[in-house]
């Protein structure tokens, strides 16, 4: 077995399949599913680069582009935009995809605020540079 390689803990992956408990009465996504999916990648992403426990601030935006129906596939990245001394900026991009066919097309975007805290709740500084991970195994991040 080969050593894992250090990876970036800038971008984090989910993907999630849309089941009949997370739609509304039209058959796709509800809205409130799909913010607790957001904001979940954005947590593990801010989590990932500071290295530390955050909580949520802000969600400063989010954009549903189109539905993502019950048994679609939602393919989300995060990315880790802006790192302050306390706070980083964590953007989210949704991608429904088709199973059967492959199609895909871009459905929610999110943007979030995401705070470093200490074990009593309070913010925390965040290291300049993040420390190397190791890679997971191919396709999983």
């Amino acid at each position: 077995m080969s050593s894992p390689t250090p990876f970036s803990p800038e971008e984090t992956r989910f993907a999630e399949m849309v089941f009949p408990e997370q739609a509304n009465h039209y058959g796709a996504l509800f809205a409130g599913s799909a913010l607790a999916l957001l904001s979940k990648a954005a947590f593990v992403a801010a989590s990932r680069r500071a290295r530390n426990d955050v909580v949520m601030a802000r969600s400063e935006a989010t954009d549903f582009h189109t539905p993502v129906r019950v048994g679609e596939l939602l393919d989300m990245v995060a990315r880790v935009i802006r790192v302050g001394r306390t706070s980083l900026t964590v953007e989210v991009e949704g991608v429904a995809e088709t199973l059967s066919t492959g199609a895909r097309r871009p459905a929610l975007h999110g943007r979030f605020e995401m705070v470093a805290v200490d074990a009593d709740g309070r913010p925390t500084p965040i290291a300049l540079k993040p420390a190397l991970g190791l890679q997971a195994p191919a396709g999983v991040q």
